[in-house]
């Protein structure tokens, strides 16, 4: 299948570059597959298409602000995205903290192995390795009692996405960090690179009600990496080579996932990021269920695959000739690739009804 079926041409005045002032305010495109009609909404409309016996699977992965601005010796400019713990801390008689983590860093020409960097009064960095992902092992010396993570969320930005334009000092830097973070994201779980989009429309009050409706949310958590950004390679789209990312289900999620086919309940996925969770698990354990499952998914859903768990997905809308716009379209009619069409048409209807598009843009409901 050749990956330019997935391309389509997206204005750049249609990439939202900051949110909408309220969470819930934005459109939500509902897509009925049954009858293949749509409905224009609003987002807080979400409740006039939800039933008692709902099960939302949500992930629950926080965004560290992982992008730091750092200085080599000779003056020059290194911008540092740190993206996973790549060994455990340790620390010296002089109380400073020491972590290895994997990066992203610019000018990467300019800090091959052995080059060092450095924040004022907080860090020292040292270059270690460069992995065949153009990914590099960084050690940080922390001058003060602190980790990497901990100084990040002093110092850090909050990583956006290359299409969203931000100057180092923008004035919207404190904004994006509660707005590129679901309202539901835990502390504990500050594990992923980029934000589940998805669930950036939900309010507290939202989620309030869909539970007094009845509504059940079960909580995941994927560690969502740089790697859900990455376009499907040219030539054929079987032949792409898709990114791995650690996720984590609770016992209570992997029970729901089981049996709701037995109670007739919807399973609805917030999110690409909870379906890559949700149909990894099942392809991988069947009826097999821990306290908390981990594992690693590899996944690359696209047409004509089927899905195992998902029985409705709220999702944003993607980037064209990319993996998450396979699996929307895979979704759309699974086992089949009618969807890869009909998805075109879906967004060429967007864009004709002046939907925001992207990571800070509009939603959909696909039932």
């Amino acid at each position: 299948m050749d990956a330019a079926l997935f391309d389509y041409e997206l204005p750049p005045d249609r990439i939202a570059q900051e949110p909408l002032p309220a969470r819930d305010e934005s459109r939500l495109l509902v897509v009925h597959r049954s009858s293949q009609t749509i409905e224009h909404r609003k987002f807080r409309d979400l409740l006039d298409y939800t039933k008692p016996t709902d099960l939302f699977f949500r992930n629950t992965a926080k965004v560290l602000p992982a992008r730091i601005f750092a200085r080599r010796p000779t003056g020059g400019r290194v911008e540092c995205l740190l993206l996973r713990p790549a060994g455990k801390a340790s620390s010296d008689s002089n109380k400073t903290s020491n972590e290895q983590w994997w990066c992203l860093l610019k000018p990467g020409k300019k800090l091959p192995e052995g080059a060092v960097f450095s924040v004022e009064n907080e860090l020292d960095a040292t270059v270690l390795e460069k992995n065949a992902q153009a990914e590099y092992r960084v050690s940080f010396s922390m001058k003060n009692e602190g980790s990497v993570a901990s100084m990040a969320e002093n110092l850090g930005k909050m990583p956006l996405p290359p299409y969203i334009d931000r100057e180092k000092n923008d004035p919207r830097d404190r904004s994006d960090r509660d707005r590129y973070q679901t309202v539901y994201a835990k502390s504990e779980k500050t594990v992923a690179a980029a934000a589940p989009t998805a669930g950036l429309h939900f309010t507290p009050a939202l989620v309030k009600s869909i539970e007094g409706l009845g509504g059940q949310f079960h909580d995941l958590t994927l560690h969502v990496g740089m790697g859900t950004f990455k376009p499907l390679d040219e030539g054929s789209v079987e032949s792409h080579q898709i990114h791995r990312e650690i996720y984590e289900i609770p016992e209570s999620a992997q029970k729901a996932l089981r049996e709701a086919p037995e109670g007739g309940e919807r399973r609805i996925c917030i999110g690409t990021t909870s379906v890559r969770s949700v149909e990894d698990y099942l392809r991988k354990c069947g009826t097999v269920q821990s306290p908390v499952f981990t594992g690693e998914a590899a996944l690359f859903l696209y047409p004509p695959c089927a899905f195992l768990g998902v029985d409705a997905l709220i999702t944003n809308f993607h980037l064209p000739k990319s993996t998450l716009l396979c699996l929307a379209s895979a979704f759309l009619k699974p086992g089949s690739t009618e969807g890869i069409a009909w998805l075109k048409d879906i967004y060429k209807e967007a864009l004709a009804h002046d939907y925001r598009f992207l990571s800070y843009g509009d939603a959909m409901l696909i039932l």
